[in-house]
């Protein structure tokens, strides 16, 4: 009987679902284009906040249960256990049902955006919801955003693919999953918005606003609805703006921009370390597992995404903060309260690297809004203690510097700027917000060209920037631009081959390669044509003698931006190109020039 009740619950969802794809294949016939593509953002948000209600409400319980064990069972280190079952759970699912394989995150939209088109796998649309579930969910400390931008992002990418939708289209349906998923996390729309502009779409038109602005606030409607206000970061800002404070505020600017920088590069330390690491799946997993239940056993705070510890920060008794702790006797005691969160702000990197390192799922997003928190109230009250000032507004300087950290560590000023402002219920305090992250902004800047998303990858050429030459190039193919039928030659041939070649083709070199495809050299043209009239010479004169290297060496995998400053550093217009270090084929600075006039000419259409 219950198989029976099963196979039809399956048959009416099938049904049901068969009849939804059918009505938007009925609009989309009925409906403009822009008229359709108002409908899809709004599908896709709708399907974000879904995805945002789930992870928020697993992770709250979880968070609400290992506080009821710690305050009434007294389980001993509960705290710690949960993330060691979090991560290998995490790793478990992804080893037997996701291929081996989980995107994190946003930096992997960036890359389909540059290098796919915008297409992103179909299985992100669940994967990253499971996964993430399990790691923060069960006390990892990471945060849930960057997997609900990617699993947004992934709504987006394949609403278009089903519906056949242009590759301009997909990027943008990309662009409001992210931004519906960044505007229901946080009840924060114009969050999402600017989000959405400011770290995914590098070059955004005025059209692409609106199906942007509808997604975003869709998304926060529909977990507005849903979400009871305490599983949402929020705060009532009680504290106006006084200018008096301003040096203090451009202090903590200094203070998160330097302390971005050290948690970016602590973090990729961390997770380098790992991704070097040669060990089994589960050992490597047990082994960062384990290490990040040692740092949340001494300081609990670190467990899951934090944002319980960034409310409690803010209240008027943040000394429950050292409940449960070591240091549980000592509540009284303020400087014992600031060294314990000086230590735990300056940890939360490693913690978090720790957690993605050995095989967790999760962001850098909410880690940035703690280690923000942590460090304005540690400026605030570190000068209210040694009497300096003991007047500053502490919890103003918790929130305002949550917006520094995560302009500092995301390049993104003007998303810190207003996320604080839309979650602290008004921009009372938006001078204070625009200094600190502006500053913070600029200091991280000097020292990391690029946000800590996208530093791998802008470093390979593999994302776009705000360079529009290079998003261009980035934009080309390059195998569709090598002549993989390019006439080669060995060491055995004779020199009437190589005439034979140059009299009879455009060549301007000649590939010479061994029985396994290594490229030993080149012939030059302009190196045998005297050669090539002298038949004495080309009858007694052997290949190698007039082999040559070549000028550069280049690979596919170097990308377009290193092949073309390989052919300016040369100043010759022909190379040999190698694919996973055997000879591939051969490519012009012509045919890359006439591409990037292709690619330029299209997007001035558009």
């Amino acid at each position: 009987m219950p198989t029976k009740k099963a196979s039809l619950a399956k048959i009416i969802t099938r049904n049901i679902l068969r009849r939804i794809e059918n009505s938007i294949y009925l609009f989309k016939e009925r409906f403009t284009e822009r008229q359709f593509i108002y409908l899809a953002c709004v599908l896709i948000a709708v399907s974000c906040a879904l995805a945002v209600i789930v992870l928020k409400y697993f992770a709250h319980k979880v968070f609400l249960f290992a506080t009821y064990v710690n305050t009434y069972l007294k389980l001993p280190y509960i705290n710690s256990i949960l993330p060691i079952v979090g991560i290998l759970l995490t790793v478990f699912v992804v080893k037997h049902f996701l291929g081996g394989h989980i995107e994190k995150g946003s930096s992997k939209i960036l890359y389909a955006i540059a290098k796919k088109g915008g297409f992103i796998n179909s299985k992100q649309m669940y994967s990253q919801i499971v996964t993430s579930s399990l790691t923060v969910g069960l006390g990892g400390s990471a945060g849930l955003e960057s997997p609900i931008v990617i699993t947004g992002a992934a709504f987006g990418s394949n609403f278009a693919q089903k519906y056949h939708l242009s590759q301009k289209e997909r990027v943008l349906l990309l662009a409001c999953g992210v931004a519906a998923g960044i505007g229901a996390a946080f009840n924060a729309p114009i969050a999402g918005v600017l989000f959405a502009i400011e770290v995914v779409l590098v070059d955004v038109t005025i059209s692409a606003f609106i199906p942007i602005m509808i997604s975003a606030a869709t998304g926060a409607l529909v977990a507005t609805v849903v979400l009871k206000e305490d599983v949402l970061l929020s705060f009532r800002q009680e504290q106006l703006f006084d200018y008096h404070n301003i040096f203090y505020y451009v202090l903590l600017g200094l203070l998160a921009g330097f302390v971005s920088v050290l948690y970016a590069r602590n973090f990729r330390a961390i997770e380098g370390y790992f991704h070097r690491k040669k060990m089994k799946l589960y050992n490597k997993a047990l082994l960062g597992a384990s290490l990040l239940a040692l740092l949340i056993f001494f300081f609990p705070t670190l467990f899951g995404e934090g944002y319980e510890s960034i409310k409690t920060l803010s209240s008027a008794n943040p000394s429950v903060l050292l409940e449960n702790t070591l240091l549980d006797e000592y509540r009284s005691k303020e400087w014992v309260l600031l060294c314990f969160i000086g230590v735990t702000l300056l940890l939360k990197s490693v913690a978090t690297g720790l957690t993605l390192g050995s095989g967790g799922n999760g962001g850098n997003f909410a880690p940035s809004l703690f280690v923000g928190s942590y460090l304005g109230f540690f400026v605030a009250k570190f000068f209210d203690l040694t009497g300096i000032n003991t007047h500053l507004p502490v919890a103003n300087f918790t929130v305002v510097g949550m917006a520094g950290i995560l302009s500092g560590l995301f390049h993104a000023p003007l998303t810190a700027i207003f996320l604080i402002g839309e979650i602290t219920g008004g921009y009372d305090l938006m001078v204070p917000l625009m200094i600190v992250s502006s500053i913070s902004f600029a200091v991280s800047k000097r020292f990391e060209t690029h946000s800590m998303d996208v530093k791998n990858l802008a470093d390979k050429g593999d994302v776009y920037t705000g360079d529009k030459d290079r998003n261009i190039l980035l934009n080309i193919a390059i195998e569709d631009l090598v002549t993989t039928d390019c006439k080669t030659l060995t060491l055995d041939n004779s020199l009437e081959k190589v005439v034979e070649i140059f009299s009879s083709s455009n060549q301007k070199i000649i590939p010479i390669l061994d029985e396994k495809k290594i490229l030993l050299g080149v012939i030059e043209y302009e190196n045998v044509k005297t050669y090539i009239y002298n038949p004495y010479r080309v009858k007694f004169t052997m290949i190698k003698e007039l082999l040559t290297a070549p000028k550069a060496k280049i690979a596919i995998e170097d990308g377009m931006i290193k092949i073309l400053r390989a052919f300016d550093k040369t100043k010759t217009q022909e190379l040999p190109i190698l694919k996973n270090g055997v000879y591939y084929g051969c490519i012009t600075k012509l045919s890359i020039l006439e591409s990037y006039r292709i690619k330029l000419k299209q997007m001035v259409i558009e």
